[in-house]
């Protein structure tokens, strides 16, 4: 922080403590306006213009140092000038403030603030960029809402100053007109409680309903501006048209027709999505193949001499795609016909706000939910495509082993995938760009992971960037660049899996205009709500997460928003998003980790448990990973917590609840936790914290005790 800032947040300082220790607040009450009110009414009417600036630049004063008073002014200014002269007065007084105090919060605190908090505040500055000057509307109609907060916290952002000024005086109109009416009633009370006469009450009633109606107006005022260009038809034929019958689609359908809403589920592809045929459900049976043969070859540890399993990969493929039929009819057009979905299967277009083109038939709907999830990403190399390549979309195609299997991506899907591959006995090499595995997790946790991967024969290459794919008498070979030496590194089969990309394409969006965020996500507000206040978004192609839990938690807030959105809208709650990646051992997640904690300058306390050291890791021959746990520093508050373990994923489930619902480490020390099992880890974890705080001063005296009774 400059000189020049620190000497501004000084005098700011001396001025409020000089208001404080002076006690100036005895000049901004009621008693002190009625003792001097026909002193002032007098003053003013002998020298209306000095008395008109002398109260503006007070009032100006007040409202830029944030100190108390303003609202006993702006009664003042009633009483002392009438209505229509006070509230022109204290209208400029009061923004012409208010953009002093953001100014100045702008330029003493805006730096700092996002040094220490950036991620957040890049989140609201978003937020801001987008739809600033409305939200700031609002606000400014809601006179309970203390607007000295309003000044500093705006400041923060990234809102420009003309637009706060003029949406501040517009905004703040109705409240001062609301309270400079009260003031002009000053006259004839003794005390605050006589300022409520029947035409004040109805003022105040009518400014408590300003921001509702406010709200309401500038929704109608967006809504035409973005519906002008269409045609409404006068009926319609859905109250919901879902697109897309993966995780967010299915649930999202599932509740309308739970709520009675006519509703139709459109799906181009195959019912249940990625999650069922390409992702979660495939690449799991996989793994779990994988583990048994793994094990198996490691019997001798169980105390087994020698179990060699002989596998055909064309029956493990076989056994995913049974997996896949087994679940299938969970999320086919069968049962959702039944629970009363209409289901089309073709492919969807939207063709106007409130119509959807499935396959040349054209139906009408007040509400439309875009849930087309993501696609593979497939990185721009030469030779690529030449010399052929998998994604998790398309490796289910498989039938022969690959021998040699080259994996680019460090990310969840490639982890789990290569580590897989090795333990059916491919011989596995992962390409990763960056400077490690798992970039989203600490370094311990990335650490563990790589290393047990390695254990099972992968080899991992981080720091490597491919340049390029290579077919000749040599067979296929990918050429990496790593540590400025070039290699070649030859494969059978190369998988892509460098990540997913929403599907914003073919379906519409780009003809009614909706937007796309940076990370190629559909643009909505908080309620997953899209430019128009009819469409929404939800699952992987609204983003921010590409889990099937988070599609399924997002489809509930966009059923619910796009169909009763009129009467209760609902913000989606990302306050505790767990996650897992599947490897062996499994690392799971949710909330803070120490590098998000350092990052955003939070002070945490971290506690561990080693698994090592867990009776049930030991007897099922897993006894390696850990679990820590994030504490407010000082507390037994949960921030944020790791697992990695066999079960990991489920073991996360307890941390999950308790974050929230506000469970502390003392909570879960408390519980009973069955033996043996691998939950107990969690609450060994909350002991290590108990034991990291316990009372020594008490612990001393109870000893003393002891000792005492001992000698007795």
């Amino acid at each position: 922080m400059t000189k020049a800032r620190i000497f501004g947040l000084v005098l700011i300082a001396a001025a409020l403590l000089a208001y404080f220790a002076f006690d100036l607040g005895q000049y901004f009450t009621l008693d002190f306006l009625k003792a001097r009110q026909q002193s002032f009414q007098a003053y003013y009417a002998e020298h209306p213009a000095r008395t008109i600036a002398i109260f503006f630049s007070i009032y100006v004063l007040v409202t830029a140092l944030s100190v108390p008073g303003a609202a006993l002014m702006t009664l003042a200014g009633g009483a002392l000038f009438g209505l229509l002269v006070g509230a022109l007065i204290i209208s400029f007084a009061s923004t012409v403030g208010a953009t002093l105090a953001f100014l100045a919060s702008r330029y003493l605190l805006r730096d700092w603030v996002r040094q220490h908090f950036r991620t957040r505040f890049d989140a609201i500055d978003a937020g801001v960029a987008k739809d600033g000057a409305f939200y700031l509307f609002t606000l400014r109609l809601v006179p309970l809402f203390p607007f000295f907060l309003v000044n500093l916290l705006m400041g923060l952002t990234s809102i420009g100053a003309r637009t706060y000024y003029w949406v501040s005086q517009l905004g703040m109109l109705a409240g001062t007109l609301a309270f400079v009416n009260a003031g002009t009633q000053l006259a004839r009370i003794d005390s605050l409680s006589g300022i409520l006469s029947p035409a004040v009450l109805a003022s105040f009633a009518v400014l408590g309903i300003l921001p509702l109606a406010g709200r309401k107006a500038l929704d109608t005022f967006k809504a035409r501006r973005v519906y002008k260009r269409w045609r409404k038809p006068a009926a319609f034929d859905y109250n919901l048209v879902v697109i897309g019958a993966g995780a967010a689609g299915l649930v999202s359908a599932y509740i309308a027709a739970a709520v009675k809403a006519k509703v139709a589920l459109v799906e181009g592809n195959k019912m249940g999505g990625d999650c069922l045929n390409y992702g979660c459900v495939p690449s799991k049976t996989l793994i779990r193949t994988a583990g048994f043969v793994q094990q198996a070859r490691h019997a001798k540890a169980l105390g087994i001499g020698k179990a060699d399993p002989e596998f055909d990969f064309a029956d493990v493929m076989q056994r995913v795609h049974k997996v896949i039929a087994r679940i299938a009819p969970h999320d086919s057009v069968e049962r959702y016909t039944e629970l009363g979905v209409d289901v089309m299967q073709g492919q969807a277009k939207i063709v106007s706000p409130w119509e959807v083109e499935v396959d040349g038939k054209r139906v009408s709907t007040k509400a439309i939910v875009i849930a087309t999830g993501a696609q593979a990403v497939v990185p721009d190399i030469p030779g690529l495509r030449e010399a052929g390549f998998y994604t998790s979309d398309t490796l289910w195609e498989l039938r022969e082993l690959p021998k040699l299997l080259i994996v680019l991506g460090g990310g969840p899907i490639g982890c789990e995938l290569a580590q897989a591959f090795a333990r059916l006995g491919s011989s596995v090499t992962q390409v990763e760009k960056g400077a490690r595995l798992m970039p989203r997790e600490d370094d311990d946790v990335a650490q563990l992971v790589s290393q047990s991967m390695a254990d099972d024969g992968v080899r991992i290459l981080t720091g490597a960037e491919a340049l390029r794919c290579e077919q000749g008498h040599f067979g296929k070979r990918l050429v990496v660049m790593r540590e400025g030496v070039e290699s070649a590194l030859e494969f059978d089969v190369l998988l892509c899996a460098v990540g997913r990309v929403a599907r914003t394409t073919g379906f519409g969006l780009e003809e009614l205009g909706i937007p796309v965020t940076p990370q190629k996500t559909v643009d909505t507000d908080a309620t997953l709500q899209t430019l128009y206040p009819n469409i929404y978004a939800c699952g992987d192609v609204a983003g921010p997460y590409q889990f099937t839990h988070t599609a399924a938690h997002q489809a509930w807030y966009a059923a619910v928003n796009a169909l009763f959105g009129s009467v209760k809208s609902f913000r989606a709650d990302y306050s505790v998003i767990p996650w897992c990646t599947f490897t062996a051992p499994e690392a799971a997640r949710v909330g803070l980790s120490e590098q998000d904690a350092r990052e955003q300058n939070i002070e945490v306390e971290v506690t561990r448990y080693g698994i090592d050291e867990l009776d049930r890791a030991i007897t099922d021959n897993v006894a390696h990973g850990f679990v820590k746990v994030l504490t407010r520093k000082g507390s037994d508050k949960i921030l944020g917590a790791a697992i990695v373990a066999a079960h990991a994923g489920d073991m996360m489930a307890e941390y999950v609840l308790a974050m929230k619902h506000g469970i502390g480490l003392n909570k879960v020390l408390g519980t009973i936790h069955i033996y043996p099992t691998m939950a107990e880890a969690n609450k060994y974890a909350a002991g290590e914290w108990k034991r990291a705080h316990a009372p020594q001063r008490l612990l001393a005296m109870a000893e003393r005790f002891h000792c005492w009774r001992r000698s007795a």
